[in-house]
């Protein structure tokens, strides 16, 4: 991929969080914290699985 179109996609990924965090606080704050639960739960996966594997 150009490296014209990476930059063009990152500003346009980070100017969409800006706005959606200035016009929708609530809707971005569950967003990450449903990303946040995710993530958590897919390192706990991880971890429960390294622990059995382990063991």
């Amino acid at each position: 991929m150009p490296i014209f179109v990476k930059k063009l996609l990152t500003w346009g990924s980070v100017a969409f969080l800006i706005y959606f965090m200035a016009f929708r606080p609530d809707g971005a704050a569950q967003m990450f914290k449903a990303i946040g639960a995710a993530l958590i739960a897919m390192f706990q996966g991880f971890g429960d699985f390294l622990t059995t594997l382990m063991t």
